[in-house]
């Protein structure tokens, strides 16, 4: 129950705010919860999975990655083409994790998906982008599926279930108009972050009609902040083994120093993102490329079994989050 009923709490304010103001809960849930969100995520994610993330292969990461913050930055001048750009990289990334995660015929397999796949964006950046801002907000399924491999069965399977809940099903009854979404008008609130159609435009696929753009805002909105509640609150408190494997590996940032930071650089940002929120936007999305990209690689070393040749250390958690056990395992077969 401790680690179910807040999902069910949180995914009923979740919706309610989404449903009664999705531009007002795009908008200031960003400003409130994007910076932390982003040091928390990339705390869980480097210290969980620390056998993954190390070496060679987290500094390609590391460099492919900063090559799409560049990317980011330079769309603010030259638009289409940097974005393109970052596609291309962005398909670097995944290659780099099929790299690490498989060899053989399957490895030449991931590269001609990926081929494909790059293509098709290229030829529709628009949609391209709307899917990966839907994608990160997907991702933390995964993570809380991994996770909760060391609960009891009983408690696992609702766990489960309750995720699979939050992050597929109430979505899609959003999307089919299972709720009265009609139109998004801009609130007071949010009235500051300008026009509510340049927005929406990012979360609704191109082209899209004023009610369907309205269901995917909503859809964006929510999940949003559902992703909020797992990296900001859940996480935090029931995976500490995840935070000390990250103190270890960056000992300057232990204890309440993350969220200083975090807390620090997001008041910063709140204010450019009031004077100028377009600007703000371009500034903060360019710098969350770190934590959104680098999650695909560690998605795809679970998925692929990239510690199927090895034993991999990974951090486990009781299901009441206050005591751990480290155990020798493999990725491979735990999502």
């Amino acid at each position: 129950m401790k680690v179910t009923l807040p999902f069910l709490f949180a995914a009923a304010a979740a919706l309610a705010a989404a449903l009664g103001a999705p531009l007002a809960t795009t908008v200031l849930g960003l400003i409130a919860f994007g910076v932390l969100h982003n040091v928390l995520e990339l705390r869980y994610v480097t210290g969980r999975f620390a056998p993954v993330l190390n070496g060679r292969f987290l500094a390609v990461l590391f460099a492919l990655i900063s090559a799409i913050v560049l990317c980011r930055i330079a769309a603010m001048f030259v638009g289409q083409p940097a974005r393109d750009a970052e596609i291309l990289v962005g398909y670097a990334v995944l290659a780099a994790g099929c790299a690490h995660a498989l060899r053989g015929w399957l490895l030449g397999a991931a590269g001609t998906v990926l081929a494909v796949a790059a293509a098709v964006s290229l030829s529709w950046p628009g949609y391209h982008f709307v899917v990966l801002a839907h994608l990160h907000n997907v991702v933390p399924l995964f993570f809380l599926w991994e996770w909760a491999a060391a609960l009891p069965p009983v408690t696992r399977r609702w766990f489960r279930s309750i995720q699979v809940g939050w992050v597929l099903v109430l979505p899609l009854a959003v999307l089919l108009g299972a709720f009265d979404v009609s139109g998004v008008s801009a609130s007071t609130v949010a009235a500051f972050a300008g026009d509510p159609a340049k927005i929406m435009a990012l979360s609704a696929p191109p082209a899209s009609s004023a009610v369907v753009g309205a269901r995917f805002l909503v859809v964006f909105a929510f999940l949003q902040t559902m992703h909020y509640f797992v990296w900001v609150w859940f996480l935090p408190r029931h995976a500490p083994a995840a935070a000390r494997a990250f103190e270890a590996r960056v000992p300057w940032l232990r204890g309440s120093r993350a969220w200083a930071l975090g807390a620090g650089l997001g008041g910063f940002l709140a204010v450019l993102f009031f004077i100028d929120y377009a600007s703000g936007r371009a500034l903060y999305s360019a710098f969350a490329s770190y934590h959104a990209y680098l999650e695909f690689p560690v998605l795809l070393a679970m998925l692929l079994g990239a510690g199927a040749a090895r034993s991999q250390l990974v951090f486990r958690e009781t299901a009441t989050g206050g005591q751990q056990t480290a155990a020798v395992s493999t990725l491979t077969g735990e999502i």
